[in-house]
């Protein structure tokens, strides 16, 4: 049985690549081979996912995004518009360095704003929320907000995306009334 996703005409999808249920890929997208996108996902406008690259389920793709083979990201991840993904620690036009790749995790629930550069080899924390404009050059814990270039953790954001204000070590979500606990500066839910 064949999956179910929508494909604009103008999209170009390779051989061997894996297209969950419910997902959509809009205008002049080209998905290479050996990639595999979740189900319900929203590919937008002109995006490349590139050969190896794996998206959960849910994930949000704005227009203008090059998702290159050593990303991976998880389940309900935002990439917001003209985000950039690099590859390579120190790239060379005459060199190839395609087995230099360095991988990025991005974690379940996080976000990476519109014009956000991830230099490759620094993973992005669950619920992490990555400002528009950021450039990430070290590794992102968890529910961490970081903002500006080079990137700086100024605080810590819900599951919800709004910004936790801790009193005493908890805070609670003004939307969800979910409940965080901040321990040795790391965040967690508390159940």
């Amino acid at each position: 049985m064949k999956n179910s996703f929508y494909r604009h005409p103008s999209a170009v999808i390779d051989e061997g690549c894996k297209i969950g249920d419910g997902t959509k890929i809009w205008h002049f997208c080209h998905i290479m081979p050996d990639c595999q996108i979740g189900k319900n996902c929203n590919i937008g406008q002109n995006v490349v996912v590139s050969p190896k690259v794996v998206l959960g389920n849910n994930v949000k793709v704005q227009n203008n995004v090059s998702i290159y083979t050593g990303v991976t990201c998880d389940d309900d991840v935002f990439l917001g518009p003209s985000m950039v993904f690099t590859n390579v620690i120190n790239p060379r036009s005459a060199i190839i360095r395609k087995d230099a790749y360095s991988k990025t995790h991005v974690g379940k629930g996080a976000t990476i704003g519109a014009n956000a550069t991830i230099v490759c080899g620094n993973d992005i924390g669950r619920y992490a929320f990555i400002g528009a404009g950021a450039v990430i050059t070290k590794t992102i814990p968890d529910y961490a907000l970081v903002v500006g270039n080079p990137g700086k953790q100024t605080g810590w954001m819900s599951e919800f995306g709004h910004k936790l204000h801790f009193e005493d070590g908890i805070a609670v979500c003004s939307e969800s009334g979910q409940k965080y606990s901040l321990q040795d500066n790391q965040v967690s839910k508390i159940i």
